[in-house]
């Protein structure tokens, strides 16, 4: 049986070191050291991951495809890209999104880990 995209989404955060999930606003949030560096949303309606990302690369990915990506409310304005995940994503560009952002976020001793 298919995994939801809450799974598979799951499956990729928790795979990297020290990560935990952690309901917050009614939705699960991934952690390292207590700080996000992904979270599900459904805000709009569709399942979308949130997470953060390098600087000027929000405005790279949503002005390449805006069908999939979008700037997120809230978090938006802090560097942070949102990807919809109704829309068959490519997993391994999800895990690729999802691990950046813990690089940005974990400590260096736990970045380098991965």
């Amino acid at each position: 049986m298919a995994k939801s995209p809450t799974e598979r989404l799951r499956a990729i955060c928790l795979a990297l070191p020290e990560a935990v999930e952690k309901e917050t606003w009614g939705y699960p949030t991934f952690r390292v050291r207590d700080k996000i560096f992904a979270m599900e949303r459904r805000d709009d309606g569709p399942i979308s991951m949130w997470c953060k990302a390098p600087p000027g690369s929000q405005q790279v990915l949503v002005g390449a495809d805006p069908e999939r990506f979008f700037v997120p409310p809230y978090v938006g304005p802090k560097g942070w890209v949102g990807m919809r995940l109704d829309r068959r994503p490519d997993w391994d560009e999800v895990a690729a999104l999802v691990t950046r952002s813990y690089r940005l976020i974990a400590p260096k001793r736990l970045a380098t880990l991965i």
